[in-house]
């Protein structure tokens, strides 16, 4: 699945920058420890913009496309910030097979984004997951930490609703 770069404009704070400067310092001389710089970053801002990649990429001494390729390369890594409220739509098989995708182009459509986005407000950020666990109760999604089951389109503008209050 193609990572997708956040359209919402990098506001980072001179705090976080502070931060993620010790990291690199600590770090510096050793290449091999870019990944855990990456982790830290993450860590830190909650995502990778590209404004923070290329504070990595000049710490570190290193090619913004190396850190860009492990960016997009590891599973770990988010290019775009979560929001408040982030919803992820199981696409395992026992939810595919029972609708999960049109549940996914459904909210897709109400939120404006799509999988791996966040909308502007920062009030929601999508994703879409393999398998969650919970085939019982397929289709599945969760936002936050709540679990939704067995659900429909029809339960989406409802479920979102909850959230938007």
């Amino acid at each position: 699945m193609l990572k997708k770069i956040s359209t919402i404009p990098f506001k980072g704070t001179p705090e976080q920058a502070e931060k993620l400067q010790a990291v690199i310092a600590e770090c510096k001389g050793d290449k091999s420890l870019l990944m855990h710089v990456m982790q830290e970053a993450q860590e830190i801002y909650g995502y990778l913009p590209y404004e923070v990649q290329i504070m990595i990429a000049e710490g570190m001494d290193v090619p913004l496309e190396k850190v860009y390729g492990v960016s997009t390369f590891y599973a770990q890594f988010s290019l775009s910030p979560k929001g408040e409220n982030n919803i992820s739509v199981c696409l395992g098989t026992a939810c595919y097979v029972k609708g999960s995708q049109q549940i996914l182009d459904k909210i897709s459509e109400v939120l404006g984004i799509g999988p791996g986005e966040c909308t502007a407000d920062g009030s929601f950020s999508l994703e879409a997951c393999r398998c969650i666990g919970a085939c019982g109760l397929a289709p599945v999604l969760t936002v936050n930490d709540e679990v939704y089951g067995k659900i429909t389109e029809d339960d989406v503008p409802g479920i979102l609703a909850k959230y938007q209050a």
